[in-house]
């Protein structure tokens, strides 16, 4: 039987999603990359990339894509999850339907996606499963809870199923990028933006955490972040390599900024983090 390497990618309208298709075809993979709109896609499609629909929300979406990969190579060689957003805000004040979204989005989807690759893996008895976390799924900034609660479902996915699909000869990768200057930061700043009004408790709070977050791409911050082909590079070498890590850590700033949290314990990382935003006091 042959062994199918065919690579499908979420999230290639922009940023980490669109430099690995790019790297990946132009290195000679079989790259298909999808996005919830094909027409976002073209010039993927012009550098080779096999395009396709998938909404990572749309069960039906994601069944047909896989199906197609299926139909056409065999199986989903290597699947890559990179779609995902962030979604940040105090936690009271972020509406229930945005919560499920964020966990749909980043989640979910990543979930059902690896579900239906996996048969095909196993059956060729090769495969490498890439799940795109986050040095915030080591580690909690205020105002991330929820977006932090997805990558930290994340990375306790991965590890369980890297021990679960090991023998079937199936490699289960994290990548956990600090910041990368790709539209990002801007989605996070606009959901914000779109919380609190003038008598939020959290005013003060909601104005200094988009500071933070557009210091951490633009700012003092900025200079240690990397843009997405940096990633990109880094997963071409975990799918490429015999025995891949499982994990890849990408950017100084998260790795300064994971070792802190560990060397620092909860306490003194609450204090440092009462350096950085004002706490909410009452009402």
């Amino acid at each position: 039987m042959a062994v199918s390497k065919a690579v499908l990618i979420t999230g290639c309208s922009t940023g980490i999603g669109r430099a690995t298709a790019l790297r990946l075809a132009k290195a000679g993979h079989t790259v298909y990359a999808t996005a919830r709109k094909v027409e976002t896609m073209q010039d993927l499609g012009a550098a080779g990339c096999k395009l396709l629909a998938l909404d990572v929300c749309d069960e039906t979406s994601i069944k047909a894509a896989v199906a197609k990969v299926e139909a056409e190579q065999g199986a989903v060689g290597v699947l890559i999850n990179n779609a995902g957003y962030g979604s940040e805000g105090p936690i009271e004040e972020v509406p229930m339907i945005e919560v499920r979204r964020q966990f749909e989005t980043n989640v979910f989807g990543l979930t059902l996606l690896t579900k239906l690759v996996l048969p095909g893996m196993r059956k060729q008895r090769w495969g490498k499963i890439v799940n795109l976390s986050s040095m915030g799924g080591r580690m909690t900034l205020p105002g991330g809870g929820f977006y932090h609660a997805t990558k930290y479902a994340v990375e306790a996915i991965s590890d369980a199923l890297r021990f679960e699909v090991q023998g079937f000869g199936i490699d289960v990768v994290v990548i956990e990028p600090g910041p990368i200057k790709t539209d990002f930061g801007d989605t996070a700043i606009a959901r914000v933006a779109a919380l609190g009004g003038p008598d939020s408790p959290y005013r003060d709070f909601l104005r200094v955490l988009q500071e933070q977050i557009k210091n951490a791409y633009d700012g003092p911050m900025g200079r240690l972040a990397a843009d997405a082909d940096a990633v990109a590079k880094v997963i071409e070498t975990a799918i490429t390599a015999s025995r891949p890590k499982t994990r890849y850590v990408i950017t100084m700033a998260a790795h300064m900024m994971m070792g802190l949290r560990r060397w620092l314990g909860d306490r003194g990382w609450d204090a440092m983090m009462r350096t950085q935003f004002p706490q909410p006091k009452g009402v």
